[in-house]
């Protein structure tokens, strides 16, 4: 089967590239909405983009109507963002906090999770995430023919939780401890299975 790109109408390409570019890791990222609440919200369009200095980016589409996402419009005014990695055991009140709502609505209030402010940056964190990344904007780009946001944060700060990484003899990352949920097509995500080591050629 060979799929031209040009052939595909509408929502198609999307369709084509979510269900081919598979696992995506997502990006759990909470803002600070103009009341004085929290915006959480999940991009599977993600990656890590540079180590010096520590970069990542998401990709933030637009609402339904067309405005711009409540993600974005915090991170222009604020300048600063919170991106978490999520367990599998979360993939429920993820995807709930995916649901279009009102600026200024917090999906907090519709998700069985708390926030906690214990490592002292400006946001405060998911507290039963392991992973949390406390980031600071770039710069945004806009890509495509939708002005599809791409948003370039520097990681300022870490939070691992113990039950997932040592510092002995160097830092390590248990990932099966992590268990990330990946994105798949449609509704479907995956949680990581037998882990393989494959040694780098010299």
């Amino acid at each position: 089967m060979i799929i031209d790109m040009d052939s595909l109408v509408g929502p198609q390409a999307y369709h084509l590239m979510t269900q081919t570019i598979i696992p995506r890791p997502v990006a759990w990222v909470l803002t600070q909405n103009e009341g004085g609440n929290y915006n959480l919200a999940p991009y599977s369009f993600f990656t890590a983009v540079c180590s010096n200095p520590p970069i990542i980016m998401f990709s933030v589409g637009k609402k339904p109507s067309g405005e711009v996402k409540d993600t974005r419009r915090n991170i222009e005014r604020t300048k600063d963002f919170v991106l978490h990695i999520a367990g599998s055991h979360l993939a429920g009140p993820m995807t709930e906090t995916a649901r279009t709502l009102d600026y200024g609505e917090s999906e907090m209030a519709h998700i069985d999770l708390t926030l906690t402010d214990d490592w002292g940056k400006a946001l405060p964190r998911v507290e039963q995430c392991d992973v949390a990344m406390h980031c600071s904007l770039y710069e945004i780009q806009e890509m495509g023919n939708n002005a599809q946001g791409l948003v370039f944060g520097e990681i300022q700060s870490v939070y691992l939780s113990e039950r997932v990484a040592t510092l002995e003899p160097r830092l390590q990352v248990d990932a099966k401890s992590v268990d990330p949920i990946g994105r798949l097509g449609a509704s479907e995500y995956a949680s990581l299975g037998d882990i393989i080591s494959v040694p780098r050629p010299e």
